[in-house]
């Protein structure tokens, strides 16, 4: 398998947090994208959207980060990781949903702001995030993941945008759950961390 990313892109680091979680051997490919080479006609060809993560399973070749959550652990047989239980596999796809969405449109789009300078108004985007959190804070009480009583997808989908939402300006010392739920993460076999930047909260004074 080869895994096209970008070490500062969150939704590439989620595909290969869970390749390194699986234990999938896998070829990662940098794609510079300060270069533009993710809107050259060999990306376009994987992915006509321009965008990392693309993975290719021997010229199967699957982009989106949340479709790629999906391909391995349906390919693999990972029903631990994607359960087959009709209501547990509905509630997986709604935090996916999340993580394209909510996620997406707050932690992510603040930290776009701080790292690559996005034109995103901040406060609105904080604002977001934080609601957002809100809604994880409640949600993990007395819980250890989003769906079940083991990690899944879902928990692998929001961890990286989670995890360095401070680089957006987005404060997560407020949220208990949060933050031990993103350490139990951390705590995984197979963990690897996303890249950090000196940006917002993390900036070097």
């Amino acid at each position: 398998m080869k895994l096209y990313h970008h070490p500062l892109s969150g939704h590439a680091h989620r595909a290969r947090l869970f390749l390194s979680l699986l234990g999938v051997p896998h070829e990662a490919v940098e794609v510079d994208l300060k270069a533009g080479a993710h809107k050259r006609p060999e990306f376009l060809a994987l992915n006509p959207f321009g965008q990392v993560p693309v993975l290719d399973d021997e010229g199967t070749v699957v982009s989106d980060s949340n479709a790629i959550l999906v391909y391995l652990a349906r390919k693999l047989g990972r029903t631990d990781w994607l359960p087959e239980d009709a209501r547990e596999e509905a509630a997986v796809q709604r935090w996916l949903s999340v993580a394209a969405g909510e996620l997406a449109y707050g932690p992510a789009a603040a930290r776009l702001v701080t790292v690559f300078g996005a034109n995103f108004r901040p406060e609105e985007v904080i604002g977001r995030a934080h609601t957002l959190l809100g809604r994880l804070e409640a949600h993990l009480t007395g819980r250890d993941w989003l769906v079940g009583a083991r990690p899944t997808v879902a928990d692998v989908a929001l961890y990286s945008y989670l995890a360095r939402a401070p680089e957006g300006n987005v404060d997560l010392s407020p949220y208990t759950n949060v933050n031990a739920f993103l350490r139990r993460i951390e705590d995984l076999p197979g963990f690897v961390p996303f890249a950090q930047t000196p940006a917002g909260l993390t900036a070097v004074a």
